[in-house]
C-alpha cells in the first residue's frame, strides 16, 4: 500500500510539474508570479477539446493544434496585456495577470458553459506492474511529462535559446548588453510556458475532466511546488511538485483526500516562514 501511495503521489506531481515549471520560468525571466497560470491550464485544455470532441481529431492531432492556438493566444495576451505594462514592478504585473486569468476563465465558461467534458479516448483496464496498480491515464502522464521535462532540459542546457532565457533570468541590462534580444527571449518564454500549460490541461482532463474550475484547483499546489524547489530555479521547480504530490498522498494515511489543499497549503506557509528561496535556492539551471 505505502509503494502505491508513493507512485500515486509521483504521478499526482507529474501533473503539477509543467505548470510549475511554467511559473518559474516566467517568474525568473520575467519577473513576475503569473497568477494566470491556471488559466492558461483551463484554455489550453478546453482548445485541445474543441478539436477532439466536436471536431472529432484523434487526441494527439488535437494536442498540437490546440497547443500552437495555446502559444498564439499567450503571445497575443502578451502583446495587449503585459507588454505595456513591461518595466513596471512585479506586484502590478501580477495584479494584471489575476485580472487576466479571470477573464479567461470566465471567457471559457461562457462559450463552453458549466459541464464538465471528457476526451474522447478508449478506456482501458488497469496493469499491474511490479506489484503496482498502473491505469492508463497514469501511463500516458508518465511518457507524457517525462518526455516534455527532457525536452525542456535539452533547451535550456544545449540550445542558444535556452543560454539567451538564462541570460536575461541572471542579468537582464548585462544581456541587453550582449545583444541578446530580450523580446525574442519573452515570445520563447510565453510559448514554452504555454505548450507546457495546454499539455498539463490534457493530462489533468484524462485523470478527472474538463471543466473551467479545473487550473484553479491546481492554483495553490503549482504555486506551492514552485515556491517548493526555488521558484527563482525553473527545474527545481519538478522536484517540488514531485515532492508536493507524495507529500499529499501519504498524507491521506492520516487524513481524508479532499484535505490534500489544506496540505499544500499547510507546505506552503511553513517553507515560507522556514526556507523561502526553496529547497534548491534560486540557481536557474542545475548542472
Amino acid at each position: 500500500m505505502l509503494a502505491q501511495l508513493i507512485f500515486n503521489g509521483l504521478v499526482s506531481g507529474l501533473l503539477i510539474a509543467l505548470p510549475a515549471l511554467s511559473l518559474a520560468l516566467i517568474f525568473s525571466v520575467l519577473r513576475f508570479a503569473n497568477y494566470a497560470i491556471g488559466a492558461m491550464v483551463t484554455t489550453g485544455a478546453y482548445l485541445v477539446y474543441a478539436f477532439n470532441g466536436p471536431l472529432g481529431w484523434p487526441l494527439p492531432l488535437a494536442v498540437a493544434a490546440g497547443m500552437a492556438l495555446s502559444v498564439a493566444l499567450s503571445l497575443l495576451l502578451d502583446r495587449l496585456v503585459f507588454a505595456p505594462l513591461r518595466g513596471r514592478s512585479g506586484v502590478t504585473l501580477l495584479v494584471a495577470s489575476i485580472g487576466l486569468g479571470l477573464v479567461l476563465e470566465n471567457l471559457v465558461r461562457l462559450v463552453a458553459g458549466n459541464a464538465p467534458r471528457g476526451f474522447g479516448v478508449e478506456i482501458a483496464r488497469p496493469a499491474r506492474l511490479l506489484g503496482l496498480r498502473v491505469n492508463q491515464e497514469q501511463l500516458i502522464t508518465l511518457v507524457c511529462v517525462l518526455v516534455a521535462l527532457a525536452l525542456v532540459w535539452l533547451v535550456f542546457r544545449f540550445t542558444r535559446l535556452g543560454r539567451a532565457m538564462q541570460a536575461v533570468a541572471d542579468n537582464p541590462d548585462l544581456a541587453d548588453v550582449r545583444g541578446i534580444s530580450r523580446k525574442k527571449v519573452t515570445a520563447a518564454v510565453w510559448a514554452l510556458a504555454a505548450a507546457m500549460a495546454t499539455l498539463s490541461g490534457v493530462l489533468i482532463g484524462l485523470d478527472s475532466n474538463v471543466d473551467p474550475q479545473m487550473g484553479w484547483n491546481y492554483l495553490l499546489p503549482v504555486f506551492t511546488a514552485a515556491i517548493l524547489g526555488g521558484i527563482g530555479s525553473p527545474m527545481a521547480a519538478v522536484a517540488g511538485a514531485l515532492l508536493l504530490g507524495v507529500t499529499e498522498e501519504l498524507a491521506t494515511l492520516l487524513l481524508p483526500p479532499h484535505y490534500r489543499t489544506v496540505v499544500a497549503f499547510g507546505v506552503m506557509a511553513l517553507l515560507l516562514l522556514l526556507r523561502p528561496q526553496g529547497l534548491f535556492g534560486a540557481k536557474w539551471v542545475r548542472k
